[in-house]
């Protein structure tokens, strides 16, 4: 079955590395195969990474769009990983929820735990 999109006017995504951006209409395309892709709203662009959780999630989505590189995208998972669980033992938890999916190869169920642990880094951030 084929999975169905609405695109807004302008709005981007990445459908198996390329970047997509629609023209001026609202359309719908169909996706017929399995193929790593992601809305606009779950893309971060490098430079939006700015702290180790973000360049964590960040290096999942490399996981995810850019399989040619995975070893050295899995070697800066684990080092980013090592760096946030000695600075906050708190998110071994949620780290080690999302290095089960990585593991697994399941990197969209690993990007939408990192969002999560986004959440709680913001939320730890307006505590201090």
């Amino acid at each position: 079955m084929a999975l169905k999109l609405t695109l807004k006017p302008g709005e981007r995504m990445i459908i198996g590395g390329a970047v997509i951006r629609n023209g001026d209409a609202k359309i719908e395309i169909f996706v017929e195969n399995k193929v790593p892709l992601l809305r606009e709203k779950d893309i971060m662009g490098e430079a939006q990474a700015d702290s180790v959780v973000k360049k964590i999630y960040f290096t999942i989505q490399l996981m995810y769009i850019d399989p040619e590189n995975l070893v050295n995208h899995h070697n800066a998972y684990w080092n980013l990983m090592r760096s946030l669980v000695q600075a906050a033992p708190s998110t071994l938890g949620l780290v080690d929820q999302i290095s089960e999916q990585i593991l697994a190869a399941r990197y969209y169920q690993a990007l939408k735990l990192a969002q999560k642990l986004i959440a709680y880094e913001q939320e730890m951030i307006r505590r201090v």
